[in-house]
């Protein structure tokens, strides 16, 4: 790239998490920095919509449009500087690697991909191209979390020698899950990857340390059609749009929605995958309910749950130092769904985000959290700006995650599966060798 020309970006993966990270900002806040070039996805319906809320939502122009099938096409005719994966997770790692291995660098929702093996063959991909990749953790950028890294930093409670950390996901968030491809291990690693990755990333950043061994345990307690039975829950059908589902509160019908219809129900006649899944039906291969212990190089030691059925949403974080403890409590906005499985949220309890000091031998005290605007929790705006604008602010806590903290974070959540898997404890070495040697996870690209 030379001179002053804009960035090149190509998309792969269509959804509503791409045109709202990623095409929205690019045409809107950064259209003198870079330019979207081409975009693909497996199904046609979701690539038409994608360029149709271009031009009706941005007075922008329809960009090259591309089937799966023809992803290096793609890269040959617009030939992008970066490519931007936000595909199933499954999938990411085939086009992490193709994208590096046709010139290009590349940028990933997390996860950065599903298990160890795929995290192995994308990091010996970076080493043998030389190309860049960077792993999108927009919880990294929230002003709560950059708060919390920074007293760390500065060590207010000393030491870091053990970590809580509790994590909910109320019916509306939590079930939503297990009504799409979510709900397939193979398809997304399970919560323990597809989700809590976001989790172990702050917890490697917060504490600046590399996981080493992993005891995990879960199963499937709340969703899926044999607890429905258990607990006398008659399930009629397999999907809920185009059913009788009035007294459902988990029902979700893509029809009562015109982005969920446009973006989901439409393009069903291309490829057959159902966006509203019965929460209670067959085929739910992932857990509900987690626990972790992760020990880290540092001798740390952190405590880890995770739970998708609550009655409300957000985490708690507690760090046990040598001078004392910090609380960081932080309250999330659900992730909003149409119909009565939204209506049913309505009820979220007061809980606001707040962050506690307990010093040794002294009283405790509380410290606010500053403000913020923009998807979450303020996050997604500043991590946009990092990656699409070329005079983007320096960045003193390290908030940039390239693909070697990508992988010390998705590694956790592959190794819980192990261990289910296994009963058995998980050296992450074993799994997955590149990560070397490094104690602190600043030591990692």
């Amino acid at each position: 790239m030379a001179g002053n020309s804009r960035t090149k970006y190509a998309l792969v993966g269509t959804g509503s998490r791409a045109m709202n990270m990623f095409t929205a900002p690019l045409v809107t806040r950064f259209p003198d920095q870079g330019e979207l070039v081409g975009i693909c996805d497996s199904n046609q319906g979701r690539l038409e919509l994608h360029n149709s809320l271009l031009n009706e939502e941005f007075d922008h122009a329809e960009v090259p449009a591309f089937l799966a099938d023809d992803f290096d096409r793609m890269i040959e005719q617009t030939r992008p500087d970066s490519v931007i994966v936000a595909t199933v997770d499954r999938f990411h790692d085939y086009y992490i690697n193709r994208a590096l291995e046709m010139g290009c660098d590349a940028i990933t929702e997390k996860p950065m991909t599903i298990n160890a093996q795929k995290c192995s063959a994308i990091l010996e991909t970076v080493k043998r191209t030389g190309k860049k990749l960077r792993v999108a953790f927009n919880y990294r950028w929230r002003p709560g979390t950059t708060l919390v890294k920074r007293l760390l930093g500065d060590g207010i409670i000393g030491e870091i020698v053990h970590v809580d950390m509790e994590y909910l996901l109320n019916t509306r968030h939590g079930a939503d899950y297990f009504r799409r491809w979510h709900r397939e291990k193979e398809m997304s690693g399970g919560l323990i990857v597809h989700k809590a990755s976001h989790h172990f990333d702050l917890v490697n950043w917060w504490i600046d340390a590399v996981p080493e061994s992993v005891f995990g345990m879960g199963r499937l307690a709340f969703y899926g059609r044999e607890n429905a039975e258990g607990r006398g829950i008659e399930v009629k059908y397999d999907h809920y749009t185009g059913n009788d589902t009035t007294d459902d509160p988990y029902a979700l019908d893509l029809a009562d929605d015109e982005s969920m219809r446009r973006l989901y129900l439409e393009p069903e006649k291309y490829d057959g995958y159902r966006r509203d899944r019965n929460v209670f039906g067959e085929n739910i291969t992932i857990e509900d309910t987690m626990s972790a212990l992760v020990r880290y190089r540092t001798g740390a030691v952190l405590n880890y749950s995770l739970n998708a059925y609550l009655p409300r949403e957000g985490y708690t974080v507690m760090f046990n130092g040598t001078e004392g403890r910090l609380e960081y409590h932080e309250a999330e906005a659900s992730h909003i769904v149409p119909g009565r499985a939204s209506a049913v949220a309505g009820k979220e309890a007061t809980w606001r985000s707040k962050l506690i000091v307990h010093p040794l031998f002294s009283p405790a005290y509380e410290i606010e959290i500053p403000a913020a605007e923009g998807g979450h929790g303020g996050g997604d705006p500043l991590l946009q700006e990092q990656i699409f604008s070329r005079s983007a602010p320096e960045d003193p806590w390290g908030r940039s995650a390239g693909h070697e903290q990508g992988a010390a974070a998705m590694l956790v959540g592959d190794a819980v599966n192990q261990s289910i898997e296994s009963s058995a404890q998980i050296n992450i070495r074993d799994i997955c060798l590149p990560l070397g040697d490094a104690l602190h996870l600043s030591e990692l690209v």
